[in-house]
């Protein structure tokens, strides 16, 4: 599988960790980023990460950050994307059956590898329920347009 991972400073060794044993799992892994663990911002990451999934360059995407919350947000602002918050398997596994998504966030300061690895096994090995779940899943990526007043 094509796989994408980007991270922000705080959670640079977690991405390193889990791209490195992606890769000797046999999946194709796009390290976006960044490429040292000097302090970085966080959305920067995730609007690529998100543009490498909705591009087709990547099939699913691992975002990171030291809570994994601001990543996924970034992540999120792209209407193709689907990328769900997780802390373990059933998390994962949940937001792939359910929700059809396509990229999972994790926070380096609150989920350790062994952790971080079970969850992505989860995410790349539940497929997409469909049934009741597609309409939904279809709304997701087809949002109401909203008038923004200020």
């Amino acid at each position: 599988m094509r796989i994408a991972i980007a991270s922000d400073h705080a959670a640079f060794d977690l991405k390193g960790e889990l791209a490195l044993w992606l890769g000797q799992l046999g999946h194709t892994v796009s390290d976006l980023g960044p490429h040292s663990a000097d302090r970085v911002d966080y959305p920067d990451f995730g609007y690529k990460l998100a543009d490498a999934v909705a591009s087709g360059d990547a099939e699913r995407g691992i975002a990171l950050c030291g809570s994994g919350i601001g990543i996924s947000i970034a992540v999120n602002r792209n209407p193709a994307l689907r990328c769900a918050l997780v802390s373990e398997p059933l998390s994962a596994a949940l937001a792939r059956e359910h929700n059809d998504a396509n990229a999972i966030a994790m926070g380096a300061r609150l989920t350790g590898i062994d952790m971080a690895k079970a969850c992505v096994e989860a995410f790349l090995a539940t497929p997409f329920g469909g049934g009741r779940h597609a309409g939904r899943v279809d709304k997701l990526s087809h949002p109401p347009i909203v008038e923004v007043t200020r």
